[in-house]
């Protein structure tokens, strides 16, 4: 039986969980501006426009505002609070409001009181076209309108479709017809097409077929308050505030459709059952100075999208990641120069703090994002980009990440504890900085590392046959079952590990863990820098450095029993129905404190009883998918 069950355990393990909507198979939009639309839109990030530019009725586009009737009066109080003690845009940037802000920010909010003419969101996003904008006054807001849809409503039926892997998705006509079936909110941003989605799917995911003309791009949605804090949007029972969520309603709270140019700013949302802020084939987005929290699965969910930017949020309570930009346009070193002749990062994230979820970013063939400038603390996993979803991800294999000027830290929040309140969606190591779990041509640096107890960065390889083939029944583009694609050419460089930006030494559990896969090539660890007195610390206890990075062909993965078995034993322990079980599986609790006595004795023991379960089952089954490659290496078994 583990002969047959090995070589897909990975998919199988690591899949996305059942989502109560099918979602549909996307495409990545045309990167080129829409010039149908005056000014254009996409083709580059959106620029947000200032709130105090919503009262001239000069510019192009209409301003629709939302309120409640008490609305100046939170703001007076939001106001007070904010001059007395500042106000938080994420939990590491503090900033004060003077007195002349409050003048401004009061003054606006009273004129915008005079125009509000809508009590729900949704109500005034329906009515936008392109160029509009709304604008939210303080207050919680629960859309009772859009709560009161049915979910899979019957009436909408005659729009679900076929995609890659299934019947029963929700087309984009679907989302057009009953917007409140699955969302809270809904922007949609262009007509449904005239003609057919294609069935089956298109095997090249390049530009969105059926397409219809803008009807709402270049909006923005902004609440205008001091803070994000100030208007919130909730999918559930409010009675739990921004702590864990009581009885979702829908499925996503604010979903971003089709729509190019989106700008959103000033807003909280949460309690959603599966993703607070959800953003699909849109060329062109902003997301600022927001918040999520306590959603199903992801905070943020950005899919198949390009030209893209996420910044001054805060993230936290995911089952899933607070942060996840799925399958980006490929724009990095496997991007098919037809449609993008220049190497580029599709999006960034920066300056967010994404913490308290089960992993504080993740993305399944996440491709060529730019990550700068964030904090990811207080999570089981700081960091995941993979391809084991990768079913209905375009873009394999994950390629061409930037991870520059982070803090990893701390990431050893148990969230398999009963008492977490995070439900898990995915099996993931507690105690872990970063993994690239398959991934190419991936960038690490000038990062800080410190206080994870399991590891710092794990990178390991995921053979193509986990993805594709017969055993997966799903076709995958780029896919080849008889190779392994991934864990190629990442490079880890200049990065602290152990010490805190002010100089605190916190050492990592394992500072860098590889599974030195036999021959992958071009991984290069150099220019690392311990605590002072330390030694990097690293499993195997040596990594090809690369001649400091200048001869990549140098570095070839030979085989490591003992971390391949670690991946192994822990996936074969999931698929064989224990669940998240720590007696079986190391990853699900909390490693001993690193330096103690217990942590030197679980990783002696632990590492002999991994490795040799691992030898013992290959000498059994040589021509797995895992085992075939370590005959050679490891003389034979």
């Amino acid at each position: 039986m583990l002969r047959k069950v090995l070589p897909c355990v990975f998919a199988l393990a690591l899949s996305a969980p059942a989502l109560a909507h099918v979602e549909r198979a996307s495409y990545w939009p045309d990167p080129a501006p829409d010039c149908s639309v005056k000014p254009c839109t996409g083709g580059a990030v959106p620029k947000a426009r200032s709130l105090a530019s919503a009262l001239n009725r000069k510019l192009p586009g209409s301003t629709r505002v939302v309120c409640q009737p008490d609305s100046l009066t939170q703001l007076n109080t939001s106001i007070a609070a904010a001059r007395k003690n500042g106000y938080d845009i994420r939990p590491t940037d503090h900033r004060s409001f003077s007195a002349k802000q409050a003048r401004k920010l009061r003054a606006i909010n009273t004129t915008l009181f005079k125009r509000c003419r809508f009590h729900d969101i949704q109500s005034a996003v329906t009515a936008s076209h392109n160029n509009d904008r709304v604008v939210v006054m303080p207050g919680l807001y629960t859309e009772p309108d859009s709560r009161s849809k049915p979910t899979n409503d019957p009436a909408c039926s005659q729009y679900k479709i076929n995609n890659e892997r299934s019947a029963g998705a929700v087309s984009y006509a679907y989302q057009w017809h009953c917007p409140n079936d699955q969302n809270l909110i809904a922007v949609l941003g262009r007509e449904p097409g005239s003609g057919q989605d294609p069935d089956p799917p298109l095997e090249d995911r390049h530009n969105i077929p059926n397409l219809g003309p803008c009807v709402r791009c270049n909006l923005q949605l902004e609440g205008s308050g001091v803070s994000a804090d100030d208007v919130v949007v909730d999918a559930g029972n409010t009675a739990s505030g921004n702590g864990p969520p009581l009885d979702p309603v829908k499925d996503v709270g604010l979903r971003v459709d089709r729509a190019d140019g989106f700008v959103m700013r000033n807003m909280t949302f949460r309690h959603a059952k599966e993703h607070d802020v959800y953003v699909l084939e849109s060329d062109g987005y902003l997301l600022d100075r927001f918040k999520t929290f306590w959603a199903g699965e992801y905070g943020v969910l950005t899919f198949v999208e390009d030209h893209g930017l996420i910044q001054n949020c805060d993230a936290a309570g995911s089952g899933d990641s607070g942060l996840y930009p799925g399958a980006g346009a490929d724009t990095g070193t496997d991007r098919d120069t037809k449609y993008y002749p220049e190497f580029r990062y599709s999006q960034e994230i920066r300056f967010c703090d994404s913490h308290h979820n089960l992993a504080g970013y993740s993305g399944t063939d996440g491709n060529a994002t730019h990550i700068d400038h964030n904090n990811f603390y207080d999570n089981a996993l700081g960091f995941t980009t993979d391809v084991f979803t990768a079913p209905g991800h375009p873009g394999f294999p994950q390629d061409s990440d930037l991870i520059e000027y982070n803090n990893f830290y701390s990431n050893n929040f148990n969230v398999y504890d009963a008492n977490s309140g995070i439900n898990a969606a995915e099996p993931e190591p507690v105690g872990t900085g970063l993994w690239i779990a398959g991934g190419n041509s991936n960038v690490i640096r000038f990062n800080h590392f410190y206080d994870n107890w399991r590891r710092g960065t794990m990178i390991f390889a995921a053979p193509d046959a986990t993805i594709c083939g017969p055993a997966i029944g799903t076709p995958v583009t780029g896919c080849d079952p008889s190779k392994v694609s991934t864990s190629y050419d990442n490079r880890s460089y200049g990065n602290v590990m152990g010490v805190t930006p002010d100089g605190k030494v916190m050492p990592n559990g394992t500072d860098f863990w590889w599974d030195n896969f036999p021959t992958n090539t071009g991984n290069c660890w150099y220019s690392n820098q311990p605590a002072p007195g330390a030694k990097i610390t690293t499993s195997p206890s040596s990594l090809p450095d690369c001649a400091n990075g200048t001869d990549p062909s140098s570095s070839m993965g030979t085989g490591d029993a003992q971390n391949e078995g670690e991946l192994a034993g822990c996936l074969l322990a999931i698929e064989s129905g224990a669940g998240y079980n720590p007696q079986l599986c190391p990853w699900f609790a909390v490693p001993p404190k690193p330096g103690s006595s217990a942590a030197r004795e679980q990783q002696q023991v632990q590492g002999a009883r991994e490795r040799d379960a691992f030898l013992s089952y290959c000498s059994r089954n040589a021509n797995t998918t895992i085992c075939a490659p370590f005959v050679r290496p490891l003389g034979g078994l």
